[in-house]
């Protein structure tokens, strides 16, 4: 497997507003009144995110409830990634016990508004939606021994709702690279 690294957005950016479909239909909408906002690039597929998705499950179930707004996302190309369709991520989200809308990114704009290379792809704004936090996870990877305990991103989160600051030592995510519609690769690699 090929991987690919996150482009590490500025910190500071303004978080790209967007509304997506869930595979139901449901529209969602970047919220403004969370306490910070986690965007998840991710997809069903790619043994990166698979290698992670319990930790993906437990960050949702200990953040979601202390008000941060938790969003995951799939732009991949689904007509050739079919294993990426709505209906499938509806079922990877049952499966795995995601609490947080996992939608559907059919345009890739969303993807190329933040700048997503990779899943996972995981960007964390603060209470004033500026990006605190882009990076890693954590140290595992699927070739690893690491332990899958998302050490990175939870303490970001952490500093995001006591108001501090992260470190500015953070290190890219590393997956699969988003599989972009035929002519719709985005100028950023």
């Amino acid at each position: 497997m090929a991987a690919v690294e996150s482009q590490m957005l500025p910190l500071g950016t303004p978080a790209p507003a967007f509304t997506l479909p869930d595979p139901d239909g449901t529209l969602f909408s970047l919220r403004d009144d969370a306490s910070a906002t986690l965007i998840m690039f991710i997809s069903n597929h790619c043994p990166f995110v698979k290698h992670i998705r319990t930790e993906l499950a437990r960050i949702g179930a200990d953040y979601g409830p202390r008000g941060v707004a938790i969003y995951a996302i799939n732009s991949n190309d689904v007509e050739n990634y079919p294993a990426d369709s709505p209906q499938r991520m509806k079922e990877e989200a049952e499966t795995w016990g995601y609490n947080f809308p996992y939608l559907f990114d059919e345009s890739q704009e969303i993807a190329k508004a933040y700048r997503a290379a990779c899943t996972p792809d995981f960007f964390l704004f603060d209470a004033d939606q500026k990006l605190v936090y882009r990076g890693q996870l954590d140290d595992s990877r699927p070739s690893n021994n690491a332990p899958v305990d998302g050490h990175d991103l939870r303490a970001a989160l952490d500093a995001a709702l006591a108001g501090e600051a992260s470190s500015t030592d953070q290190k890219p995510s590393i997956g699969c690279n988003i599989k972009w519609i035929a002519g719709n690769e985005p100028d950023y690699f």
